[in-house]
């Protein structure tokens, strides 16, 4: 410093503090590759479809070097069929025909019908010398059912046989008519199928009696029914009863027809005393 220089003055206030050092931004962490899933899953399953395999194919070979197990003779000495048929005197008994039901329906079905009761009056047809017993299939399905066509097309698929009749007349108005309606035996069972598809719709309001009928007695699924009462202008209330019940190859079919009501009693009692002929 020379002489004539001068010292500067201090500045006022304090000295600036400089500016502290900023922070580097924070670098994000790089994303971490995970395993995928299915596939220690699929290891496991294939280390298992092995084992599975190798273990069959040892049991497999292993099996194999066995000595076979001998099997026992499918023939049977010893049993209780004669060597030659018996002779006529230790041969058993046929049934006699009271016991053997075959004997029976394959014989004159008209045998089987009941009896009318005392007093009832036979059916015009009867009187008139038109009626044998038998009723022609057509005229059958005429007869009871609306829509006969169909009925005989059925009949005809059920390889239905023949049908015994029997009808009488009782009071002014009332008419009784039983059928016994015989099957031939064949791949379809049409005793059981008839029986059936008559019994389905009875309890329908429509064509049937509107209600589960009652049991006919010695019938495992044999039922009769009371129809409700029909009333038509100028017409003469109409009131019916019908039974249903199959035994074997024949179905029991049982009308009664009337203008006064029909007793529960006399329809079931009927129903009985057919089937008890079967």
């Amino acid at each position: 410093m020379e002489p004539n220089d001068t010292i500067p003055a201090a500045p006022e206030g304090p000295a600036p503090v400089p500016p502290a050092p900023t922070e580097p931004p924070a670098v994000a962490d790089a994303p971490v590759r995970r395993r995928p899933r299915g596939r220690t899953t699929l290891i496991i399953a294939a280390a298992a479809l092995l084992g599975i395999s190798g273990g069959a194919a040892v049991g497999y070979g292993i099996q194999a070097e066995r000595a076979p197990t001998p099997l026992p003779a499918l023939s049977q000495p010893g049993l209780g069929h004669p060597a030659k048929p018996l002779s006529a005197d230790r041969a058993p008994a046929p049934l006699p025909a009271a016991q053997d039901r075959r004997v029976r329906t394959d014989g004159d079905l008209r045998k089987l019908l009941v009896d009318r009761p005392k007093g009832a009056k036979k059916t015009l047809t009867d009187e008139l010398g038109l009626d044998d017993g038998w009723l022609p299939l057509d005229q059958y399905a005429e007869t009871y059912y609306d829509d006969p066509h169909f009925m005989f097309e059925s009949f005809s698929e059920l390889d239905l046989r023949r049908v015994a009749s029997v009808g009488w007349r009782q009071g002014k108005h009332r008419e009784t008519g039983v059928q016994l309606l015989q099957f031939r035996s064949g791949d379809r069972n049409g005793a059981a199928e008839h029986f059936g598809d008559q019994l389905m719709y009875m309890p329908w309001d429509r064509n049937g009696a509107g209600n589960q009928g009652d049991p006919v007695k010695g019938s495992r699924e044999g039922r009769y029914f009371l129809f409700p009462v029909e009333r038509k202008a100028g017409y003469l209330p109409s009131y019916r009863a019908r039974a249903l019940a199959v035994r074997g190859d024949i179905v029991l079919d049982i009308n009664i027809f009337d203008t006064v009501p029909i007793g529960k009693k006399d329809i079931r009692m009927l129903a009985e005393r057919q089937l008890e002929r079967l």
